[in-house]
C-alpha cells in the first residue's frame, strides 16, 4: 500500500490576506500613496521640475489671501447649492414618469439614459456651439424677435449654462439609482393608501418618499461631491481662463491652473486639493446628519 497523503495546513490567520493583497497593493498604489504625497506636499514649496522644502502653513496663508481662490470656492459652492437639489428632485420626478408601464417606455428610459453614456467632452462641444453667439439657441431667440444672448461671454449666464449641462448629464443616471428603489417600494402600501383616499400626491409624500428616503441621500450626497469637483462642463463653456477674467473658475480648475506646467506650483495645488477633500467629506457628513434628523 502507498503512504497515506500528507494533510493540507491550512493558515487560517493568513490565507485571507494572501487573496487580498493584490487588490490592496493597486489601492495602496493609485490611491492611498497618491493621498498622502498630497497630504505631505501641501506643507511644502514643491514645484514640477523641483523639490520642495518643508514652509508648513505658508500655502494655507498665501491661499487665504489670494483672491482667485475665493473666486473658485464661491463658484463650486454656488454650483453644488443651485445643482444638488436638481439632481435630487429632478431624476426622482422623470424615474416616477418612466417607473409606469406602458407600451415603449423603454424607448424613453434608453433615451434619458443616452446623455449619461456620452462623453463629457462631446456633449459640452455640443452645448458651446449651440449656445454659442450664432449657434441654435440664439438662432431660435432671434425667431421670437429677441436679441442674441452672451450665454458663453457673461460671467453668470456661463455658470448656470454649465450647471444646467451637469444636470442634463446626470438626469439618466440618477434616474436608474431610483428605479433601481421603487422597484421595491411595496405596491401594496400604494393599494392601502388608495384605498383610504389618498391622491397621487399623497401617495407620494407619505408612502414614496419615505421608503426612498435613503436612496435620496445616497444621491443627494453623490451629487453634492460631483458638483462640489465639477471641472470638465465649466472647463469647455469657460475655456482654461475661467470665463471672462477667470470669474468662473472653480476650486478643480484652479489646482490644474497653478499645478500644471514646467514651473507649476504643486505644493500650492496640493493645499488647494486638500481644502477641496476637506469641504467634500464636510458636505457628505451634513447629508447624513440632515438625513438622521429627518427620520426623528
Amino acid at each position: 500500500m502507498g503512504r497515506p497523503a500528507a494533510p493540507v495546513r491550512t493558515h487560517r490567520s493568513t490565507s485571507p490576506w494572501l487573496f487580498l493583497l493584490p487588490g490592496l497593493a493597486v489601492v495602496a498604489a493609485f490611491s492611498l500613496y497618491p493621498f498622502v504625497s498630497t497630504v505631505y506636499q501641501a506643507f511644502t514649496d514643491t514645484r514640477t521640475l523641483t523639490d520642495g522644502r518643508w514652509v508648513g502653513l505658508e500655502n494655507f496663508r498665501t491661499m487665504m489671501a489670494d483672491d482667485q481662490f475665493w473666486i473658485a470656492l464661491r463658484n463650486s459652492l454656488l454650483y453644488v447649492a443651485l445643482v444638488v437639489p436638481c439632481t435630487v428632485l429632478l431624476p426622482l420626478l422623470l424615474a416616477l414618469l418612466v417607473h409606469r408601464r406602458i407600451p415603449g417606455i423603454t424607448f424613453f428610459r434608453a433615451a434619458f439614459y443616452t446623455p449619461v453614456v456620452a462623453s463629457v467632452v462631446v456633449v459640452s462641444l455640443i452645448w458651446s456651439w449651440m449656445l454659442d453667439d450664432r449657434g441654435l439657441v440664439n438662432a431660435i431667440l432671434e425667431v421670437f424677435g429677441a436679441g442674441p444672448v452672451a450665454f458663453l461671454g457673461d460671467q453668470w449666464l456661463l455658470l448656470f449654462s454649465a450647471m444646467a449641462l451637469t444636470v442634463w448629464k446626470g438626469l439618466g443616471y440618477y434616474m436608474v439609482i431610483y428605479l433601481a428603489a421603487l422597484a421595491n417600494v411595496p405596491e401594496e402600501l400604494h393599494e392601502a393608501a388608495a384605498v383610504d383616499g389618498a391622491g397621487a400626491f399623497r401617495r407620494f409624500r407619505h408612502v414614496t418618499v419615505p421608503a426612498i428616503r435613503s436612496t435620496m441621500v445616497l444621491v443627494g450626497a453623490l451629487s453634492s461631491v460631483a458638483a462640489f469637483k465639477v471641472f470638465s462642463e465649466v472647463y469647455l463653456l469657460a475655456g482654461p481662463s475661467g470665463g471672462p477674467a477667470g470669474e468662473d473658475t472653480t476650486l478643480v480648475m484652479l489646482v490644474q491652473r497653478v499645478g500644471t506646467g514646467l514651473n507649476g506650483r504643486v505644493g500650492y495645488a496640493s493645499a488647494i486639493s486638500l481644502v477641496i477633500f476637506v469641504i467634500a467629506l464636510l458636505l457628505m457628513l451634513l447629508v447624513l446628519r440632515a438625513d438622521r434628523r429627518g427620520e426623528r
